[in-house]
């Protein structure tokens, strides 16, 4: 295991959030993201809280190179492009694992990155 993250979002103050700046939408999420009810856009924006969490921080990591698609099972699937997927090259990691829950106001994402790891 290389890192995990977990991060827990409240929904009515991302609502509040997004409806006091609606720039921040197109920041954080892929056009495909932007579709989605704004409670999955809480669960994705957790999922990339965490993941950026398991690399230990948010260097060289962009919001718009994650993206959170779901597997024909419906399960949650963390992918990155650009600097960011070269960052978990970097970081040896090989896999990334993703969970998300609902419940009530708050979403909640925890990731695990596993891989080789580097010093």
């Amino acid at each position: 295991m290389v890192g995990i993250g977990v991060d827990l979002v409240d929904l009515p103050r991302f609502l509040r959030t997004l409806e006091r700046t609606p720039a921040l939408r197109e920041r954080l999420f892929t056009p495909a993201e932007r579709e989605l009810s704004s409670r999955s856009l809480a669960g994705r924006f957790a999922a990339k809280e965490a993941l950026i969490k398991a690399l230990g921080g948010s260097d060289d990591v962009f919001w718009q190179e994650i993206e959170v698609l779901n597997a024909p099972s419906g399960a949650p699937v963390l992918t990155t492009s650009g600097r960011t997927a070269a960052r978990l090259s970097e970081r040896g990691i090989e896999g990334v694992h993703l969970s998300i829950s609902h419940d009530g106001d708050s979403a909640i994402a925890f990731v695990i990155a596993e891989g080789r790891g580097t010093a």
